[in-house]
């Protein structure tokens, strides 16, 4: 059986009363939702009912301490990952913790995956559940990992709503739609992306899912001479040629920290006839945007030059400086940090008790660090 409803405007809204006046700044405005300023990613750790354990407590730590935004993938962790925050929310509920219109859940679909455990043989895995069943098409496969084609996607969908344990996906990304640059044409791709949207404009419709987007790595960073670039332009006319004005287009994720800015100051993205970055298009279009990597998978969590810990006071740790750098910058929705366990979840959302740096303090981040 699973959970009805989706994250709605009255449920954000509840779940942020309970913790707005200890945790200042924390929750911003996404079409019309109250979201948590950081978000619990779910990608690192073994395929193992240990981390399965481990993921399901710090889920429960994180939400909680005042995180409503929890972010996997299907392919994460052979879809345990998924799993492991169907229980968990599952038992949050049944508890009373938590309503399912308080918390927002994300995930994505486009990389093939195993389905918990890692076959003796991938290559025959995939031939016998996703060729000869038809799922699939060899020629849709691009760098041996990834399909987007609707087929595809509309299984993916489903099995993410019954690992999930939800009626509705409150957002659904295509996974990192640039790796297809690596073997198809520029209108070729566009094709293949409109083609995604009409699938995922009827999920929306059926109640499948609330809203879409794109989780990508380097598609909005990387400058026009790269295979992998995307423009966001472009992708809006995708998203109105298969959904109309009011099409379900709702959101991107890319990375954003202190070691990758580009979101925020690489003027990459076409726009209206010059060229501004990824941050700049969102916020005209009125996108959330989802930060990954906020830690850059634990890099950041220590080493951070001093004169930059100046410009980021109140904080016990460098991982909780990383934090506040990505979740204060103009734009970002929320920052997405990995909580494989309970002790990752209090350290990371003990930065919601120092309120976000002011548009200024932020700047002068730059200035310290040349």
């Amino acid at each position: 059986m699973l959970i009805p409803g989706c994250a709605t405007p009255a449920g954000t809204a509840r779940f942020e009363s309970r913790f707005a006046a200890r945790l200042p700044g924390h929750f911003r405005n996404a079409n019309g939702l109250r979201l948590s300023s950081i978000g619990l990613g779910t990608y690192l750790g073994e395929p193992t009912a240990s981390h399965d354990a481990l993921y399901h407590h710090a889920i429960e730590r994180a939400v909680e301490m005042g995180s409503n935004v929890i972010d996997s993938a299907i392919n994460y962790r052979h879809q345990r990952s998924e799993r492991a925050i169907g229980v968990a929310l599952a038992d949050l509920m049944r508890n009373g913790q938590l309503k399912r219109d308080e918390i927002f859940v994300a995930t994505k679909g486009g990389f093939l995956t195993f389905d918990a455990d890692e076959p003796a043989d991938p290559a025959a895995y995939f031939q016998e559940h996703l060729i000869r069943t038809g799922l699939i098409r060899p020629e849709e496969v691009a760098a041996g990992c990834h399909v987007m084609s609707p087929k595809y996607l509309e299984s993916q969908i489903e099995a993410s709503r019954k690992n999930l344990g939800l009626e509705t996906i409150d957002l659904y990304y295509v996974h990192n739609p640039e790796t297809q640059l690596s073997e198809v044409s520029h209108d070729e791709f566009y094709r293949r992306l409109e083609a995604a949207f009409v699938a995922l404009e009827k999920a929306a419709g059926e109640g499948k899912i609330r809203s879409y987007g794109t989780a990508t790595w380097n598609a909005y960073r990387a400058g026009p001479e790269s295979r992998e670039a995307m423009s966001l332009q472009e992708v809006f006319r995708v998203a109105e040629r298969a959904g109309g004005r009011h099409h379900h287009f709702r959101a991107i994720q890319l990375p954003f920290n202190l070691a990758m800015p580009e979101a925020l100051l690489a003027r990459t993205q076409p726009w209206q006839g010059e060229r501004v970055p990824a941050l700049q298009v969102a916020r005209t279009q009125g996108l959330a945007v989802f930060a990954s990597a906020s830690l850059l998978q634990s890099q950041l969590a220590r080493g951070i030059p001093p004169e930059i810990q100046k410009s980021l006071p109140g904080l016990a740790s460098d991982a909780q400086r990383a934090i506040q750098f990505a979740r204060s910058a103009p734009g970002i929705t929320c920052a997405l940090v990995g909580m494989s366990q309970i002790q990752h979840a209090e350290e990371n959302l003990g930065t919601a008790q120092v309120a976000p740096l002011a548009l200024d303090q932020f700047r002068r981040i730059f200035s310290q660090s040349g």
